[in-house]
């Protein structure tokens, strides 16, 4: 989900893929928070990542890939790991305090965070000035959210607030795994071993997590195992996997510009499925995040389409 291989523009298959992919990655979150009552959102979170890393490894195993602790790529591994399990620890604690509408559009100004890093740490991804207009819109629209709220209609909203803040440090945590991956070794790795350090590395911090922190909750019902095999198999193994499939084929500021829809999918049905409230200081502050984003991941395919479209001046 991390990897920014460019190869040819999207046809009618990539995008039909990206519009399930972003629908799957926002069920995630309603699923976590449907379930919460019944499976504390942690407790999934390191299951499914445990499930799965046994299903990415059986896969490895079949196909004859590379070990884990081959040629050092362990180390950075280890970090990515380790960044993927904080990033799920802060969503699945925020998850208890916000909405999941509030969680996806919080989780997903990832890109500007890898952006920045990004920005430090490879001369070849210096921020154009529309980058930077975006990260502007982005923290703009961030603290339109978070500042603008309507406290007489919500008696939790500082509790609300923090779920909201756990969710922004999650999508720091996740565009810090991503700078860590374009920056080590770990970019030319086969995309299911990198996948497999971040899935271990969430199972292996998650799971005492917690316990040590009293989230153990688990009622075996019928949604709480469809939730476990929806997360285990199709988000955490099925979904990035075609991710990276998709990655390694196609252009990747497209498909990033296509991300936006998760959390636009997420809000919809949240509001849906789970009766959440839409607040007009929320909905207001996402817009304009969500235009950040676009604007920070897609710069070069509005360029150029810039340069495509721009009238082409005549010649005497």
């Amino acid at each position: 989900m991390h990897f920014l291989d460019t190869r040819q523009a999207l046809d009618t298959r990539a995008i039909g893929l990206m519009v399930v992919l972003c629908l799957t990655w926002s069920l995630q979150q309603i699923a976590l928070k449907a379930t919460a009552q019944d499976f504390s959102p942690i407790l999934q979170i390191a299951l499914r990542s445990g499930i799965a890393a046994a299903l990415v490894g059986l896969l490895m195993w079949h196909r004859r890939e590379g070990s884990l602790l081959a040629d050092g790529a362990w180390k950075p591994g280890a970090v990515a790991g380790a960044l993927f399990g904080l990033e799920f620890l802060l969503v699945g604690e925020g998850l208890g305090h916000t909405s999941a509408a509030h969680m996806v559009v919080f989780l997903y100004t990832a890109p500007i965070f890898a952006a920045l890093g990004l920005q430090w740490k490879l001369p070849s991804e210096r921020l154009a000035p529309a980058q930077w207009l975006g990260i502007l819109m982005a923290f703009t629209g961030i603290a339109i959210a978070f500042l603008l709220r309507d406290t007489q209609s919500n008696q939790d909203w500082s509790r609300m607030l923090w779920g909201d803040l756990l969710g922004l440090l999650g999508g720091a945590a996740w565009g810090a795994t991503t700078v860590v991956i374009r920056t080590t070794r770990l970019s030319s790795l086969p995309a299911t071993q990198t996948l497999l350090y971040q899935l271990l590395g969430a199972f292996l911090l998650l799971l005492p997590a917690a316990f040590l922190m009293g989230h153990t909750t688990f009622n075996p019902k019928p949604l709480v195992w469809a939730s476990l095999a929806f997360q285990s198999v199709v988000v955490a193994f099925v979904s990035f996997l075609v991710w990276f499939w998709l990655m390694r084929r196609y252009l990747a500021s497209r498909l990033g510009v296509l991300t936006f829809l998760t959390p636009l999918f997420g809000v919809v049905l949240g509001a849906w499925l789970l009766s959440e409230p839409i607040e007009s200081s929320f909905l207001a502050g996402a817009l304009l995040v969500l235009a950040g984003v676009v604007l920070v991941s897609g710069h070069e395919l509005f360029a150029q389409w810039w340069r495509a479209f721009r009238p082409v001046p005549r010649t005497r």
